[in-house]
This record gives structure tokens, sequence and C-alpha cells, in this order.
């Protein structure tokens, strides 16, 4: 594995991290364990684009979420650039959270 390859799993993996402090305001569960992260993509400019979804096309933190997820992926020093893409292709169902988030939300 190259080392290019190896800082772009390094950084994936802050941007999981960063993911993970990041929580959806009407259940107690962070969005990645949540499933509304669905792709993370990172090109060798460290540009990131990260495809997710919301729990509801009218979900009440529309506007307000995706740009947290911009804000906070940006603040990692890695970062070059940041840019969140919604989509509702596939929609978001309770299949898409972990287990761990199942077991929050006793779901298990």
């Amino acid at each position: 594995m190259s080392e290019e390859n190896n800082e772009t799993l390094d950084l994936g993996d802050k941007i999981v991290g960063v993911l993970k402090t990041i929580f959806d305001p009407e259940i107690p569960v962070d969005i990645y364990e949540l499933g509304l992260i669905y792709d993370v993509f990172v090109n060798e400019d460290a540009d990131v684009k990260i495809l997710m979804t919301l729990t509801t096309p009218n979900c009440p933190v529309a506007e307000t979420l995706p740009r947290e997820v911009e804000e906070k992926v940006k603040s990692l020093d890695a970062v070059k650039d940041a840019e969140v893409e919604i989509t509702f292709d596939p929609p978001w169902s309770q299949d898409l959270m972990s287990e761990e988030a199942k077991l929050e939300l006793g779901l298990l």
C-alpha cells in the first residue's frame, strides 16, 4: 500500500471520527451510526465529498445538518475542502442503522 493510500485511509478515519460527533437532534445517536452517511469520497487533493441522507425529506434539520457536517469536516487540518450532497435514493430506513444504534434505541 502506498503512503498516499495510507494518508487517504487515515483521513477517512478522521472524517468518520468527526461524523460520529454529529447527532440527529430527534434521535440520540450519531449520524454515522444512524446510517445517514452513504459514502465519503476523498481525492488526492484532500477534497472531500460526502453523500448523505436525512431520516425524512422534511426533516427539521434539513438546512442545518448538512452545513454542520461540511463545517466540521472542513475543520480537519488535512481537509482542503468539503461538500455534502443530500440524496433520498435509497430512502433512509432503520435497516441502515448500525447494531450499536439499534441497541441504543432499544430496537434489538
